[in-house]
């Protein structure tokens, strides 16, 4: 029996992920920047109001691997590229929070990023493409909704 077409899409769709993801580290590495894994928390810190996010919340918006959130965290805070502080309304709890060595961080890696991006994903994608890419993608988390019960967009964290 031939596994239905959507399963091929599926498994195409991670192949090329794990690839991608792949080279944009190696790239990163080469170029002597914070790992992509930093990039994704440093970069939804960056995104969230007043640069601030409970583990949780960070948890949620990241798109990498959130079995080493906490170690990740707890390197970034000792390198000065966050750092932690008390929540008010909870007292077990704390934000982190994107410091100016973390935006420099984020603004180094950058170009390496988006080159990575541009070079190991859209290189032979037109305008068209890259549109038509969004519009299906953005079709398929329609029924799935986050922890708060809510559809949650594709798009909720621009690579800035």
């Amino acid at each position: 029996m031939q596994d239905p077409k959507y399963v091929d899409a599926w498994g195409c769709l991670l192949r090329l992920q794990s690839r991608v993801v792949a080279r944009i580290e190696e790239d990163l590495k080469e170029e002597g920047e914070i790992s992509l894994t930093w990039y994704d928390v440093l970069l939804s810190l960056e995104n969230a109001p007043e640069n601030r996010l409970r583990m949780s919340e960070i948890a949620d918006r990241i798109v990498l691997s959130r079995s080493a959130l906490t170690r990740s965290v707890d390197k970034l805070e000792a390198e000065g590229y966050l750092r932690r502080e008390r929540c008010s309304h909870d007292e077990r709890g704390a934000y982190a929070v994107l410091t100016k060595k973390g935006q420099g961080a984020l603004a180094e890696a950058r170009p390496v990023y988006w080159a990575g991006i541009k070079k190991h994903f859209a290189s032979n994608l037109t305008d068209a493409d890259i549109s038509n890419l969004e519009r299906i993608l953005e079709k398929i988390p329609a029924p799935l909704s986050g922890g708060n019960g809510q559809n949650q967009s594709l798009r909720g964290i621009r690579s800035a």
